[in-house]
């Protein structure tokens, strides 16, 4: 087998993280749909129109990985989970099921989020239909067939609700243990990039705040207090993510992206540098590429992509979502010279010219993980999508998103 090389374009120089901006109109009809005051057309009718009219913005601001602005969810993890036989939605949420533990649990009980949903795993999963497939193919009708590799679709993780349910997470009836909840996990996402690469997807991204967790010390006490073996855990994670990825195509592009929350108003839930799981993170999980938040000193300093292998990307996330002042550029452009020093740095050592082509930039997260989104309007949201491009012109030319 021949050694794995570096993968761009994509990930392009400059980069989103998926979820924008909704506009008011389509938060007013998603609304009236779920108090059964329209029909399913009617709603697709608005997300269809708004849809359009985002992809049309960041090909103005000059982004090539298009999303639809995850326009046709609620939440940026929906869309597995939810369509999954085997798992049953809970609503309200007994609060013993949920792990005090975990950053987001900690934060809803803090501020008193009420009415809470989610998903429980009742009987064996099973993929009985596609997750994403219909969501590209109607973004693909949108773009042209130029724009189609470039594409990106989102995705859940694949631990997304087992590790805020710990033990309650499944039956004990149905799976003797984690290997085997994940096994059948693994053959629902490798279904779905099978069926996403055959529809014409080469480009996806899997959001996971989770693993941006195993950084936070209060989670790491928590467990421990609690008898739970977090590096075991970890390990377990990182095995299920690989057995999901197994015999992905080769021309597919794969990243993880981490972060650590960004709740309704840009609420985050967690903090802590990278350094905990810097290895097993950049050398253990079988993706090209990783979006990393690094628009605040809670993500910590840039020492832990000294442990990048050189045939990986970094897409640093140093544009805030959160507030709509502007970066500086020459200040941006600083941070990513050091960050390039840095991997130059590690082992094996590379210049710095090799280094520096492995980085792309972004916004820390999407403008809208949460539907009701963060607080910037319209033109604060172009005008951050603009700066990305205008600081990556900066670093590697006026060429470099062709």
């Amino acid at each position: 087998m021949s050694a794995p090389t570096l993968k761009l374009n994509p990930p392009f120089r400059a980069e989103q993280i998926g979820s924008l901006k909704r506009p008011s109109k389509l938060l007013e009809k998603r609304k009236e749909f779920d108090a059964g005051k329209c029909t399913v057309e009617e709603l697709r009718k608005i997300e269809d129109e708004s849809i359009k009219g985002i992809v049309q913005m960041q090909r103005e601001v000059g982004i090539k990985g298009i999303t639809d602005g995850e326009f046709r969810r609620h939440m940026f993890y929906d869309g597995v989970f939810d369509n999954l036989d085997g798992m049953k939605h809970v609503k309200p949420v007994p609060p013993e099921m949920l792990m005090d533990y975990v950053p987001d649990v900690a934060a809803f009980k803090e501020h008193d989020f009420k009415g809470a949903d989610t998903y429980i795993c009742v009987s064996k999963l099973k993929r009985t239909k596609q997750f994403y497939v219909p969501q590209f193919e109607a973004l693909k009708a949108f773009t042209s067939p130029e724009e189609h590799k470039n594409l990106k679709i989102t995705m859940a993780a694949p631990e997304w609700f087992h590790l805020r349910h710990g033990e309650f997470a499944y039956p004990k009836d149905v799976y003797k243990n984690d290997d085997e909840y994940f096994a059948d996990i693994a053959v629902a996402y490798q279904a779905e990039i099978q069926d996403l690469y055959a529809a014409g997807c080469r480009n996806i991204q899997i959001d996971d705040p989770l693993l941006a967790y195993f950084c936070a010390e209060s989670m790491i006490k928590g467990m421990e207090e609690r008898g739970v073996d977090h590096e075991a855990l970890l390990n377990t994670y990182i095995k299920a993510y690989n057995d999901c990825l197994k015999n992905r195509p080769a021309d597919m592009n794969v990243g993880l992206h981490l972060c650590r929350g960004n709740f309704r108003n840009g609420l985050h839930f967690s903090e802590g540098g990278y350094d905990r799981i810097a290895i097993k993170l950049f050398q253990e999980i079988n993706v090209d590429c990783y979006y990393l938040e690094y628009d605040t000193p809670r993500a910590g300093t840039f020492e832990p992509l000294k442990h990048l292998p050189p045939h990986k990307a970094v897409v640093l996330g140093l544009i805030s979502t959160k507030f709509p002042r502007l970066e500086d550029v020459d200040d941006l452009v600083q941070r990513v010279r050091n960050a390039a020093s840095i991997i130059a740095s590690g082992e094996p050592k590379r210049s710095f010219e090799a280094a520096l082509n492995q980085i792309c930039i972004s916004p820390q997260c999407g403008f809208a993980s949460h539907s009701e989104g963060n607080l910037v309007d319209d033109q604060a949201m172009r005008n951050k999508l603009s700066l990305v491009v205008r600081t990556a012109k900066a670093i590697w030319g006026e060429n470099c998103m062709n």
